[in-house]
């Protein structure tokens, strides 16, 4: 639905590196080819906890559940066979980018995080609506 390269602390020490990009996706849309998925729960900045889904046999962080919305999965991109082909749509919580990463231009650009019917294009919002009404989720 969107792609984001988060650049929050959180991101920064989970992965080690100074981003994570993640592509948010339904989460019938996962599937696990082989080899079996160990869950870690963290603690999160909102209160709503995190959820990291990991290789149970290299521990490499796949896909990540935010905020325990079960219809909803973060896609660790950099896990892809192709993942460079994936760009981010959005840069968020650059209040924390590391100073030495220089964002794109023309790629939206939030201190934070945004609204999401302002940004995401019309068929993710159709995909995201369709989600929530089917779990019986609010926003």
């Amino acid at each position: 639905m969107v792609v984001h390269c988060c650049h929050c602390r959180d991101c920064q020490i989970q992965t080690g590196g100074a981003f994570a990009i993640n592509a948010l996706v339904e989460t019938e849309y996962i599937r696990c080819e082989s080899g079996d998925i160990e869950v870690t729960s963290m603690p999160s900045p909102s209160g709503r906890g995190h959820e990291i889904h990991r290789c149970a046999s290299c521990l490499t962080a796949v896909w990540s559940d935010y905020g325990r919305r079960p219809f909803l999965r973060f896609l660790r991109v950099s896990t892809l066979d192709d993942a460079h082909s994936i760009v981010p749509d959005v840069h968020i919580f650059t209040r924390s980018k590391v100073p030495w990463v220089a964002l794109p231009n023309g790629v939206p650009v939030f201190d934070v995080y945004y609204d999401v019917e302002r940004l995401w294009r019309p068929e993710s919002l159709a995909r995201r609506a369709a989600m929530l009404v089917e779990a019986g989720a609010s926003q």
